[in-house]
């Protein structure tokens, strides 16, 4: 298994369709400091191309993501 990045704070976010794991992120990144890292875990398939967008347009360092069991867990050094 690869090593995974520690993080800070952790979203669950699964259960729930775009964009509302974005969405969710989106607001738990504003409240982190700088150089702060947050996993996401979501279930919609969808957030693999969203988050990987957002990541980039962002500004967010995108750290690590793996897929397992249908769950998606993104791992986002805030900018």
């Amino acid at each position: 298994m690869t090593d995974v990045p520690a993080f800070d704070a952790e979203l669950d976010a699964c259960g729930l369709n775009c964009p509302l794991p974005l969405l969710k992120a989106k607001l738990e990144l504003n409240r982190l400091a700088s150089g702060a890292v947050l996993k996401v875990s979501a279930t919609d398939a969808g957030s693999q191309r969203d988050f990987r967008a957002f990541a980039r347009l962002a500004g967010h360092d995108l750290l690590h993501e793996e897929v397992e069991g249908g769950v998606y867990r993104y791992w986002f050094r805030k900018a």
